[in-house]
């Protein structure tokens, strides 16, 4: 399979000979850290350590699995898990092979799942027998007769049905086939080569695809190692999921790629996160506002030493300045900001040496090699303290959205920048702050929701006339999904009635609008469109925190 995308031989060669892409594999980094930290805890999660030996021991015991089962460079395997460490086991061999990964958060449900599935071509899926309360084999039981790409379904855990593939069964030492140590090398993968494929939401109802390489991977994960002055000393900790963007380059990748150890959580509780914490001596995290939130109000706080805790990362939805304070002074660590996305991930981060006044009013400073200008309408260059679209780019930029080519070109300006769809400001030291989003999302949690996905299925509603969608503040989770409703005449529609109607088209819950809103009528501009910022004045006003 060969994938269309933007790299060229010029951006290569300017990336490769700058030395912001350092031609090195996710595999090359994982050989040297297996070599140089043996004995040394990789990964700790629900079940206990595994050390970086046995961690390299089962990497090379299940890549050797795949291609025995005729997966081979190219193909694409979805992987839905959570914040275990079977998940980082997998993306491991993954890379080792040249096979894509397709992280999908656990979340998402049937219908979410046969189109990311159906759009990839997953020839395998991987995912968890149960995980609160659910059973991932009857869920994809449903819709495997719609799905013909799909070969081959590997479980983790216990519960293994007929036909599915015991995930454990996998790594286990085979005395049939004994392969050379160095059998694998014959498959790395060149380092411009696609490495991930990882859908999201953004403007269009329908989740884009974003391919990531070996290179621009590598270097979104390394690029925040100085601002926060990350050695193999740290303890990670990590609580986001592994399968989006924040965690699996700061719960999987970096902590490995540093020869670091990394304390997975697979889900968020406060008091739990904070004995972890304590426990393991961790002295770092990345995340959106709700985690750090919650550490903040966890209620052993106050009992626990956590003086090993030095730095939170934040980022993935806009941070309450007063959360950055709240942070620091209960927790005695630095809350530094940063500003990203899928497609361009880590452009800007505040580092540990950066004046107070900048870490508390910004979202950062541009990591290295990352150009940034902010566009007015016309696409035209604004001057410093003018609010408009940040556009930017650099070596940590995306390659292309996957099967979509016009939708990539018109992704980017002339003259190469991608434009994030973030309004934004630059001050005078090049310090820049998100003042709002021209997408039409809601980042619920650091997760983002298409309000166009959530329209269009709520609009088949037989009692539904009009719907808009948009978000409404929140203090912890930063926005939650509000409802406004026009229902049909004669009709009356409850949050009940949305909640029933949208479980039964598949949505995943963490899109359920959790406030409807009954009004006569929308407020719509002459050509037609909703006028949303009436909407987000009007919940503003009725919200009470």
């Amino acid at each position: 399979m060969t994938f269309d995308n933007i790299l060229t031989d010029d951006l290569i060669e300017k990336y490769t000979s700058k030395g912001f892409w350092l031609n090195k594999t996710l595999g090359d980094y994982l050989d040297a850290a297996v070599k140089k930290y043996p004995d040394k805890t990789a990964i700790l999660d629900r079940k206990g350590g595994t050390t970086y030996i046995d961690l390299g021991r089962f990497v090379f015991r299940f890549a050797i699995f795949l291609l025995e089962l005729g997966i081979k460079k190219n193909d694409i395997v979805s992987v839905q898990l959570p914040g275990w460490s079977e998940f980082n086991i997998i993306h491991f061999a993954l890379s080792k092979i040249g096979v894509v990964t397709n992280p999908i958060p656990p979340y998402y449900r049937q219908k979410e799942l046969k189109y990311f599935l159906t759009k990839a071509g997953s020839v395998a899926l991987i995912i968890p027998d149960i995980f609160k309360g659910t059973s991932y084999p009857d869920m994809i039981r449903e819709i495997l007769p719609e799905l013909p790409d799909l070969k081959h379904i590997i479980v983790v855990g216990n519960n293994v049905p007929d036909k599915m593939i015991p995930f454990q069964e996998t790594i286990k030492e085979n005395q049939k086939n004994c392969y050379p140590p160095d059998y694998l090398d014959q498959f790395r993968p060149n380092p411009n080569d696609l490495h991930v494929l990882m859908f999201t939401s953004g403007t269009e109802a329908k989740p884009k695809g974003v391919l990531h390489t070996h290179n621009t991977y590598t270097n979104a994960t390394l690029n925040i190692v100085k601002p926060l002055g990350i050695t193999c000393d740290d303890v990670f900790f990590m609580a986001a999921p592994v399968t989006h963007t924040t965690g699996i380059r700061f719960g999987v990748r970096l902590p490995m790629m540093m020869g670091a150890k990394v304390v997975l959580q697979e889900i968020f509780n406060p008091e739990d996160a904070i004995r972890l914490i304590s426990q393991e001596k961790c002295t770092l995290s990345v995340g959106a506002t709700p985690f750090l939130d919650g550490f903040t109000r966890a209620s052993n706080l106050n009992e626990m030493d956590i003086s090993s805790f030095r730095v939170f990362g934040c980022g993935g939805a806009p941070i309450p300045r007063d959360l950055v304070k709240k942070g620091k002074k209960k927790l005695g660590c630095r809350v530094l900001a940063g500003f990203g996305s899928t497609e361009s991930p880590s452009q800007t981060f505040n580092r540990l040496g950066d004046p107070m006044e900048k870490i508390l009013e910004t979202d950062g400073y541009p990591l290295k090699g990352v150009n940034i200008k902010i566009l007015d309408e016309n696409g035209k260059e604004l001057p410093i303290h003018q609010a408009g679209e940040a556009a930017c780019r650099g070596p940590q930029l995306f390659v292309g959205y996957y099967k979509e080519p016009e939708i990539t070109r018109a992704a980017f300006s002339e003259d190469g920048y991608f434009l994030t769809g973030d309004l934004c400001v630059l001050d005078q030291d090049g310090y820049l702050k998100v003042t709002g989003r021209k997408k039409d999302i809601i980042i619920r949690g650091g997760l983002n929701i298409s309000a166009g996905e959530i329209e269009n299925i709520l609009q088949t509603h037989p009692d539904i006339g009009q719907v808009a969608i948009i978000g409404m503040p929140d203090p912890r989770l930063g926005e939650r999904v509000c409802a406004y409703i026009v229902a049909e005449q004669g009709k009356t529609i409850s949050i009940k009635d949305v909640t029933r109607f949208l479980t039964k088209k598949e949505v995943a819950i963490i899109k359920f609008p959790e406030r409807v809103e009954l009004v006569e009528k929308l407020p719509m501009t002459p050509s037609g469109k909703v006028r949303k910022n009436l909407l987000r004045k009007d919940i503003l006003r009725k919200i009470e925190f």
